[in-house]
């Protein structure tokens, strides 16, 4: 028979919260895809720059689909997980189309822009119902599917700042594009794109990740001494 000590001390089953909470890195990782999938999302739109500065508009749309299509077979035949090469894949498609046939290369981060201008509103929309974003994403991801978080006060306000602040950033990296755009700085445009993407999610994600996890072990009593 097992006893409680025993289950406590199995590396197998582990403490409740590290159950209910993965490390860190591991949250960065899995959400990030990793370094690889940093460098893979990336490709495809460099790629596009690259060849739009240099050459014609529809040459850079071909180049850059196929350097798309080419990264996510490459990782189906490695049997990795294709989630963010497909994600990569779709957005580029959908801009290149766009692209290709008005003839206009700025149009090629125009589903990426109206995108963020979305997702920043239903952030904020979302925060002022008090149904804040950010904590039903963590208990999707993160919490499996648990959403105890609602009855505590604590982490609804916590969930709710860090969805305001989600929601303002979002709107801010896609306000400087979106000027961009209208101005038609179309390799500015580019080079926006590619740092006013994964680096101010990443960093959002790390707040977000070591925010609520603090928020949690202050709410997590200290056990007795002797118990």
């Amino acid at each position: 028979m097992t006893t409680g000590q025993d289950r406590a001390a199995s590396p197998e089953t582990g403490s409740p919260d590290e159950e209910r909470l993965p490390s860190i890195a591991e949250q960065m990782a899995d959400q990030l895809g990793g370094w690889r999938g940093l460098v893979e999302s990336s490709i495809p739109v460099v790629v596009f720059v690259i060849a739009n500065v240099i050459g014609e508009l529809r040459p850079a749309v071909i180049a850059s689909v196929a350097v798309a299509l080419l990264i996510a077979g490459l990782r189906l035949a490695q049997r990795r997980p294709i989630r963010h090469a497909v994600n990569g894949l779709f957005g580029i498609a959908i801009g290149a189309a766009i692209a290709w046939r008005t003839g206009d290369e700025r149009d090629f981060y125009l589903p990426g822009i109206l995108y963020g201008v979305g997702y920043g509103l239903v952030l904020l929309l979302s925060a002022a119902i008090r149904q804040p974003l950010v904590g039903w994403i963590w208990s999707v991801l993160v919490a499996k599917g648990r959403s105890e978080w609602r009855d505590d006060p604590r982490l609804v306000r916590t969930f709710t700042a860090l969805t305001v602040l989600w929601g303002v950033v979002w709107l801010a990296k896609v306000g400087v594009q979106a000027g961009l755009y209208l101005a038609h700085q179309d390799t500015a445009l580019g080079v926006a794109r590619l740092l006013l993407g994964y680096p101010p999610y990443a960093l959002l994600l790390l707040i977000t990740v070591w925010t609520v996890r603090r928020v949690t072990r202050e709410a997590t009593p200290e056990p007795l001494p002797g118990s």
